[in-house]
C-alpha cells in the first residue's frame, strides 16, 4: 500500500527515488558491457520511442490543461530554441567535441542530459503539486517519472557509450542529474503558488527540448547504420510508455 505522508522529508525521499531511476537506466546500459551496435542502435531509437511518447501523452497534454495558449507556445519554441542553440554551440565550441560520428555521439549524450536535466525540474514540481493535493498523487506521479527517468538514463548512457567515453565519467554525469529531481521538488515546495502559475511555460520548454533532441539528433543517428533495428526500437519504446501510461494513475 502507498504511504502518504506531506512532509518536506517524504518529499525528498520519493523526488530523489525517482531521480536516481535515470541513474538506474544508465547502469543497466554500462552493465551490459560492450552489447553488439545494433542493439545500442535500438535502445537509442527505443529511448527516442519512451522521449516522444512522454511529450505526447504526458506533457503536452498536462501543458495544454492550464489552458494557457501562450504560455504553452512561448515555452515549446523557446525549448526547441534552447536545444538548437546548445546544439551549435556543442559542435563548434570550446570543448572541441569533433564533428565525426563519435563527436557526434558525444554531442547527443550531452544534449540528451541537458534535456533530462531541464525537464527533470518542472518534474520535482509536479511531485510536489501532487503531495500537496492531500491524496496519493504526490507517490504515483514519482513512481510515473521513475519509470520514464529509467529509460531516459539509458538515453544518456547509450551515446556516450558508443563514443567510447569512460563508464565513471557517464554515472557521475546520470547522477549529477538525478538530483535536479528532487532540487524540482524542492523549489515546488518552497514557492508553489507561484511556480503553478507558470507551470504550463516549463512543462512546454521541456516538451520543445525533447521534441528536437528527438527528431533533429536522436532518431536520425540511432539509424544511420541499423534502420531497422531502430524502428523496431523506437516503436518498442513508443509502446512501452502507452502501456505504462494506461495503467499507472498520473
Amino acid at each position: 500500500m502507498l504511504q502518504y505522508d506531506q512532509s518536506p522529508l517524504y518529499l525528498l525521499y520519493i523526488s530523489t527515488i525517482a531521480g536516481l531511476a535515470t541513474t538506474a537506466g544508465c547502469l543497466l546500459v554500462l552493465l551490459m558491457g560492450n552489447p553488439p551496435e545494433r542493439l545500442l542502435a535500438s535502445l537509442l531509437a527505443g529511448a527516442g520511442g519512451v522521449m516522444l511518447a512522454v511529450v505526447l501523452i504526458d506533457l503536452i497534454p498536462l501543458a495544454l490543461s492550464y489552458k494557457q495558449a501562450s504560455q504553452f507556445l512561448s515555452g515549446f519554441l523557446l525549448g526547441v530554441i534552447f536545444m538548437a542553440g546548445a546544439d551549435r554551440i556543442l559542435k563548434k565550441g570550446p570543448p572541441g567535441i569533433p564533428g565525426n560520428r563519435r563527436g557526434r555521439l558525444k554531442r547527443i549524450g550531452i544534449l540528451i542530459a541537458s534535456g533530462i536535466a531541464l525537464h527533470d525540474i518542472p518534474e520535482g514540481m509536479a511531485i510536489a503539486v501532487g503531495q500537496e493535493s492531500g491524496s496519493h498523487l504526490g507517490m504515483l506521479i514519482a513512481i510515473g517519472i521513475a519509470l520514464h527517468n529509467l529509460p531516459e538514463g539509458m538515453a544518456t548512457a547509450t551515446p556516450l557509450l558508443m563514443a567510447g567515453i569512460r563508464k565513471d565519467k557517464i554515472l557521475a554525469l546520470t547522477l549529477g542529474i538525478a538530483f535536479f529531481t528532487p532540487l524540482g521538488a524542492i523549489l515546488g515546495k518552497l514557492a508553489l503558488g507561484a511556480v503553478h502559475s507558470s507551470l504550463c511555460f516549463f512543462v512546454s520548454l521541456a516538451a520543445g527540448a525533447m521534441t528536437f533532441l528527438v527528431l533533429a539528433e536522436l532518431w536520425p543517428i540511432s539509424r544511420e547504420k541499423h534502420p531497422h533495428w531502430a524502428l523496431l526500437g523506437g516503436v518498442l519504446g513508443f509502446v512501452f510508455f502507452i502501456i505504462i501510461s494506461l495503467y499507472l494513475p498520473h
